[in-house]
């Protein structure tokens, strides 16, 4: 039974690859077109907003109304390297990561 199903399968074509180079690329193509959807789909809008993020934290200063990202509002009182301190309200100032700073409020904004 085994024997007539190994001879009917025949021997490997010649010449190497089943299809040479051309073959091996239309094979790896689906993946590069589906890395190039996702890196400009995903990755490359996601570099960009946090580049943002980043410059919209080292231009911090004194004044500037903040919302965390716990959702707390209020004005920074004081600017250091890793920390900041917010005034959240009269006589109230925590200390907090500039990393939780999650976007800067308009000075139009009513508190």
């Amino acid at each position: 039974m085994f024997e007539s199903i190994a001879w009917a399968m025949g021997p490997a074509p010649e010449g190497g690859a089943q299809g040479g180079p051309l073959a091996l690329l239309q094979s790896f193509l689906p993946l590069i077109i589906i890395f190039a959807i996702f890196y400009f789909l995903l990755i490359r809008p996601q570099q960009k907003k946090a580049k943002q993020h980043k410059e919209m934290l080292a231009s911090l200063k004194k004044g500037d109304k903040v919302i965390t990202s716990g959702g707390i509002y209020g004005v920074v009182d004081s600017v250091g390297e890793k920390t900041l301190t917010l005034k959240i309200a009269e006589n109230v100032k925590i200390k907090i990561g500039k990393g939780y700073i999650a976007a800067l409020r308009a000075t139009s904004e009513e508190d």
